[in-house]
């Protein structure tokens, strides 16, 4: 797919059109949809669960603890699991593109992204 640059176009409105842009959009996709309809379908199951299985939900476990309070906690749990993978998928498949976009905007080039890789291996030195 060829780019198409008018001269009144802005450099944010020609660097969307691009296809880095376009792959940065779909990986981000890629995982924000499939994780927040497995998010949302896990807690529409609690709230599901909490008012029509209320004899399933208030099954003992251990002394006081239920099944009910058991899902409650696990949904602390999934929200924090589901940030800790989008920080990791971030990192490995959405920044290294971003910063190659950023340093395009800045006019920095190809000067700008090999900058950009060696400061993001000092910053892992230091990790």
């Amino acid at each position: 797919m060829a780019v198409e640059h008018h001269p009144t176009s802005t450099v944010y409105e020609r660097v969307q059109q691009g296809p880095d842009f376009q792959e940065l959009r779909r990986r981000f996709r890629a995982f924000a949809f499939p994780a927040t309809a497995a998010f949302l379908a896990w807690y529409l199951l609690y709230v599901v669960l909490s008012g029509w299985a209320r004899d399933f939900m208030g099954t003992k476990v251990v002394g006081f603890i239920n099944i009910a309070l058991i899902f409650g906690l696990l949904q602390f749990v999934s929200t924090f699991l589901i940030a800790w993978q989008y920080s990791r998928h971030a990192e490995r498949k959405l920044d290294p593109l971003a910063d190659r976009l950023r340093a395009e905007v800045e006019g920095d080039g190809d000067a700008g992204a090999a900058a950009t890789a060696a400061d993001g291996d000092a910053g892992k030195e230091n990790r």
